[in-house]
């Protein structure tokens, strides 16, 4: 997957993507699923991780609408 492929995931909340990869916000040290509906991020803001622990790993911290953390959490269905 393609890092384009990952930003266009995003900016359109695809829950398909969930749990391919995490996207961490520079400006707000805080990562999410690709699904958050969280406020879209700006582009050049992004960081993308294969994993939650190495998003943690790099000093972000989870979100707390989409509780990347939480593996069997599931905010669409909530």
């Amino acid at each position: 997957m393609t890092e384009a492929d990952m930003r266009n995931a995003v900016m359109a909340n695809d829950g398909a993507f969930d749990g391919q990869f995490f996207y961490a916000v520079k400006t707000t040290n805080i990562y999410c699923r690709p699904s958050c509906k969280s406020r879209t991020p700006n582009p050049q803001n992004l960081l993308f991780f294969q994993t939650a622990a190495q998003a943690q790993a790099a000093g972000f911290r989870p979100c707390k609408r989409c509780r990347p953390d939480l593996p069997d959490y599931r905010p669409a269905q909530a």
